[in-house]
């Protein structure tokens, strides 16, 4: 997360450290220097997240098809130029760093409170400097790199140090990331990704030697600087008295004075009061306290690759090796946590390793409004279902003789302070017969174990009644399915518009390219859609978990967001829904997606009636969406629902509604009438499986 105040400084005060350089040059030189060794630069890709996201549309839940092709230029723009790229993701978070993990994430939250205000004022989606990546981002492009055929790991301690260590160790060309750790770190040459021009691969080197050179310091000298300006490790606020000391004795030295001139100040204390003659350092000389000077030590330690010493920590233990060595949690099987961790550090499994290895996840940041009542956030909607998963992972008893394990949750949602992680106790899955042992849907290979795979996924979103219902469909549109009756049996307040919307947008995205997609047009925002398009784009993540637990049921592939989401194509299908547009409209007259679209709403609406959950018709206007868009209007008189409320009829020529109109077949009262009244459930029948769609898993039937 870097060194307080040292990125600004170079870029701004000290130019000789940034150096220009052309990557595809660098590359040749570093073939004529290391012949027959290919140049590799290891990427920091969670630097790289919204330098990746160049959809202009970023409140909607995600662009993802045009998100896989900004990965799929940025790779080929290297693999052209003979640039092997290696990609590390943050695969934890350390306990050291939890305090500032959570200092970000509240402020995360205030800034997410101003975009919701501001798409409610205006009924638009805010300008970049708003900018807020997707929720789930991170994740999904763990798998989209995989996809793409390019190496991907998943960290297990603090992902700068292993990038750290791994360009060193592997000799590589560069580390391309944004983070001032990396020029703290004696390792190989720090490049930036935010100056990088893709289409020339030029970017800028912050140079470790010249900075050395502008602080009048050597290379053993920079962690101890990092610590005292502040970082992950050493609070800023920590040091602060030992920083001003620093800037008093440079403003005697100094007649010119401004506030930039804070490294400059730590440096020239650093080296005129505590590094000594003959090479000799001195840290008991700082004037702090004893227990600040053991902070000290522990962030100077952090920075030491594997076999590397400083002349600050002289008695200092070596690391035995970069990749950390994870304790077993008690009651693991020592080839399930193997398993387990090679998995997640080849970025092929999510949350898995987490829970079994440390009983804690976490969970950054989403969109969600937490100014609307009716919409939770999605850390409780999907509870349910992650204390299934972890009854999976960590052997919760049917019988509760023995206490249930439990994990502890760092999830960010409104409403939670995060002074504490949530102790969440895993709650057993309702299947028939025994309870689904690990060892077996991991490792076993008998016929029988794709069924029990299967069935244990639905099992942990409690529809393995559904089994052969959705074992007919194509894998995207089980998890589909699977999210639509789960989100609707947890929020009370998900209607039949809201089930369209979802449907439509789900079989529609698969007929467009990533140019129609990113033509989409949507005249104004809604925050409610907002909520629920990043509610829905969440529940993916706790479908590739679930699958991750149960052995792998799926292609995890087909369970990305790019096969099944599109933001802005959600958006609009939202509404034109709760506008009143028929089926037809919504999915654009395909009439061979309308077929599916009202299996799959029978499956949907048949499973929750089933389960005592009537979805109902709750069309809402404009000003029920807290005036997203302000040019419609209600009119005085208009009728009214079933349960009394008010409808809503756009204008002639409104701009939100332009490009979609509500069928000519349907009368006026037609069009607002509940296509699916409680009292009409005779209706609803289980439709027969589509003939033309052979099981795709054989042993499930």
């Amino acid at each position: 997360m870097g060194v307080k105040g040292l990125q600004w400084f170079v870029e701004n005060v000290s130019s000789e450290v940034c150096v220009e350089v052309n990557l595809q040059e660098m590359a040749k030189q570093y073939q004529r220097d290391q012949p027959g060794c290919t140049p590799t630069l290891v990427v920091d890709a969670m630097a790289c997240l919204k330098h990746w996201y160049t959809s202009e549309a970023w409140v909607h839940g995600g662009q993802w098809r045009e998100y896989m092709h900004n990965l799929e230029t940025f790779v080929r723009a290297f693999t052209n130029a003979g640039i092997k790229l290696v990609f590390f993701f943050d695969g934890v978070v350390e306990q050291t760093k939890r305090a500032e993990w959570v200092k970000r994430r509240l402020r995360n939250n205030k800034e997410i409170s101003q975009i919701f205000q501001y798409i409610k004022t205006t009924g638009q989606q805010p300008g970049r400097e708003m900018f807020f990546i997707p929720s789930g981002l991170a994740t999904f492009s763990r798998f989209a790199l995989k996809s793409l055929g390019v190496e991907t790991w998943c960290s297990v301690r603090e992902a700068d140090y292993e990038i750290a260590s791994y360009g060193l160790f592997h000799n590589c060309m560069g580390i391309l990331g944004q983070d001032s750790d990396y020029l703290i770190y004696d390792t190989v040459p720090y490049l930036s990704i935010s100056k990088l021009q893709l289409s020339r691969l030029v970017t800028v080197h912050f140079s470790r030697e010249n900075l050395c050179q502008t602080l009048k310091l050597s290379k053993s000298d920079l962690p101890l600087l990092a610590c005292i300006l502040g970082n992950d490790i050493v609070p800023e606020n920590q040091l602060q008295k030992l920083r001003h000391s620093c800037m008093d004795l440079y403003r005697q030295k100094e007649k010119k004075w401004t506030q930039t001139n804070k490294v400059l100040a730590v440096a020239n204390y650093i080296s005129r009061h505590l590094c000594l003659s003959e090479g000799l350092k001195e840290i008991t000389k700082l004037p702090v306290s004893e227990a600040d000077r053991a902070l000290l030590e522990k962030g100077i330690d952090s920075y030491l690759l594997p076999e590397q010493q400083t002349p600050w920590l002289p008695y200092r233990k070596e690391h035995s090796s970069y990749r950390a060595q994870v304790e077993l949690r008690s009651g693991s099987n020592q080839d399930i946590m193997q398993f387990a961790k090679e998995q997640h550090i080849r970025a092929e499994n999510f949350m898995v390793f987490n829970i079994l290895s440390a009983g804690e996840v976490s969970c950054s940041n989403t969109l969600e409004d937490d100014q609307d009542p009716d919409l939770p956030g999605h850390a409780l909607v999907y509870r349910p279902a992650r204390q299934h998963i972890y009854s999976v992972l960590l052997g919760a008893k049917q019988d509760h003789i023995e206490s249930p394990p439990s994990v502890k949750e760092w999830f960010v949602y409104p409403g939670n302070p995060l002074q504490h992680a949530e102790l969440v106790t895993a709650v057993p899955v309702n299947l028939p017969g025994r309870r689904p042992d690990l060892k077996i849907l991991w490792f076993s290979d008998d016929p029988g174990i794709k069924s029990l795979r299967y069935s244990t996924f639905l099992a942990l979103f409690d529809l393995h009644d559904l089994s052969d219902e959705l074992c007919a469909l194509e894998t995207h549109l089980i998890g589909t399915c699977c999210l639509l009756i789960y989100i609707a049996l947890q929020v009370n307040n998900l209607c039949l518009e809201d089930i369209d919307a979802y449907l439509a947008q789900t079989l529609c995205v698969r007929t467009k390219s990533p140019d129609q997609l990113a033509c989409t047009q949507v005249a104004c925002v809604d925050s409610r859609a907002v909520h629920l398009g990043s509610l829905f784009v969440r529940g993916l993540t706790i479908l590739i978990a679930a699958n991750s637990s149960c052995g792998f049921p799926f292609r995890m592939a087909d369970l990305m967001p790019w096969e099944m989401f599109d933001g802005k194509l959600f958006h609009l299908k939202y509404l034109q829904s709760h506008a009143g547009c028929s089926e037809g409209e919504l999915l654009e007259g395909n009439m061979s997606l309308v077929t599916k679209f009202h299996y799959l709403k029978t499956i949907i609406t048949s499973t929750c009636i089933r389960k005592r959950r009537n979805i109902e018709s709750k069309p809402r206007g404009p000003l029920e969406a807290k005036q997203a868009c302000s040019s419609y209007h209600a009119r005085d008189g208009g009728p009214h629902s079933h349960k009394g409320q008010r409808q809503f009829f756009p204008p002639q020529n409104d701009p939100c509604t332009s490009g979609f109109q509500l069928s000519p077949s349907r009368t006026q009262e037609q069009r607002h009438r509940p296509r699916y009244r409680a009292q009409n459930r005779q209706r609803i029948q289980l439709a027969p499986r589509w003939p033309q769609y052979q099981n795709p898993h054989p042993g499930w039937s």
